[in-house]
């Protein structure tokens, strides 16, 4: 497979990803936007804002300090955790329906229910471990240092998903209990 056509699929599979977002977010429910937006929301889109394009833009550019000078291994590596990744996100999401809400409005709504099938039944958050599988896999398809940033990533998606765990476990009936079979990230690995 040709570098080129690497690069291709890994934004191809980005934007099947944002498509996907975008159009499930708006077969949920209307829900009224508030007059004022926190500091901390605008913030927070912002950065997922800079981080996508960010992601976009490496995608489209060469190659700057590879980590390998003969990637083939690291790439192929990368491209079956960037596809798991992928794939793991969207079915998340899929199967999440209409109990999902954006990471910086991160509210339990009266209608959200426990989800607990599918890929809920092995890891609390698929959704967050497939976009951090995607970004792994991607950073190492394209022979990227940015994989470390990956690392930085993780560690504060953790800090959310136990803070939104403390919040459903108050709001969303059998949550509490949900998270002692269940767990964080990886099957079979503590929370």
């Amino acid at each position: 497979m040709e570098f080129s056509a690497i690069r291709l699929y890994l934004l191809a599979g980005l934007v099947l990803h944002k498509a996907v977002w975008e159009i499930l977010k708006r077969s949920g429910p209307r829900v009224e936007r508030k007059a004022g937006i926190s500091l901390k929301s605008r913030i927070l889109s912002l950065v997922k804002i800079v981080i996508l394009a960010g992601i976009i833009l490496q995608t489209l550019v060469p190659e700057i300090a590879p980590i390998s000078g003969d990637p083939q291994t690291l790439r192929a590596i990368g491209i079956g955790i960037y596809t798991a990744g992928l794939l793991m996100a969207i079915m998340a999401r899929v199967q999440l329906g209409r109990n999902w809400s954006d990471i910086e409005k991160s509210r339990v709504r009266n209608d959200h229910a426990l989800v607990a099938h599918g890929l809920y039944k092995l890891v609390r958050h698929p959704i967050y471990a497939g976009d951090l599988l995607l970004l792994l896999g991607l950073e190492m398809a394209l022979n990227s240092w940015a994989v470390a940033g990956v690392l930085a990533l993780a560690l504060y998606v953790r800090q959310k998903a136990a803070a939104e765990e403390r919040v459903l476990a108050e709001t969303l009936p059998g949550y509490g209990e949900y998270c002692k079979r269940t767990a964080r990230f990886l099957p079979f690995l503590p929370g």
